[in-house]
């Protein structure tokens, strides 16, 4: 039997180099190989030939895998499209009531502080009353509504990323796309389509 040493040394040798001690070049080494000078090298090649296989393989798998960071795409295309200042325009007016009844309501209660019992407070505290629970409701109306539109926004926005990453893919030859922030590592091998995705986006 031949150590591993003796195997490993003996690599680049011919069928006529088998070491010493190898009559006929058919002993085995440690690892089970036989030690036949022209199938030792034929099973080299082989092996050599399947690892290059493998990288191969592998490099083929990095191209059709890529990555997009959602969270700043999403960022970046709310800011090109400007959504936020739709939803602002859209509630400018509603925001604008909300505050003068706020504004109002901190003076009235300011009264209440400096008058002394009587009709007049009495008249005064109903009113606040009144108008805080009024302003109550229109607050709740107001955040529903605006939650409601945003959530409505954003979806329109992820569509339009889905379908540019989408067409980014079918272009690129890509099978799979992986959102970054959600890998704990990928390799630097593996592609990063964001900024295609942004320029695609419509």
């Amino acid at each position: 039997m031949f150590t591993a040493k003796e195997c490993i040394g003996s690599v680049a040798m011919t069928f006529g180099d088998a070491p010493q001690g190898s009559p006929g070049h058919a002993k085995s080494c440690t690892f089970g190989c036989k030690w036949d000078g022209k199938e030792f090298i034929v099973k080299k090649w082989l092996l050599a030939a399947g690892l290059g296989l493998a990288m191969v393989t592998s490099a083929q798998a990095a191209d059709k895998i890529a990555i997009v960071n959602m969270g700043n795409l999403f960022q970046q295309v709310a800011q090109k499209t400007g959504v936020s200042n739709t939803l602002e325009n859209e509630f400018k007016g509603r925001a604008a009531e909300l505050q003068k009844m706020e504004t109002d309501l901190q003076s009235k209660m300011q009264r209440l502080q400096s008058m002394k019992a009587g009709s007049d407070r009495t008249k005064l505290e109903k009113d606040v009353m009144s108008q805080r629970q009024t302003f109550a409701q229109k607050a709740q109306a107001f955040e529903k509504d605006r939650a409601r539109r945003s959530n409505e926004e954003r979806n329109k926005l992820v569509t339009r990323i889905q379908t540019a990453v989408k067409k980014v893919a079918n272009d690129q030859s890509i099978d799979l796309v992986v959102d970054a922030n959600t890998v704990a590592y990928n390799s630097s091998d593996v592609k990063d389509i964001t900024a295609d995705v942004l320029k695609q986006v419509k």
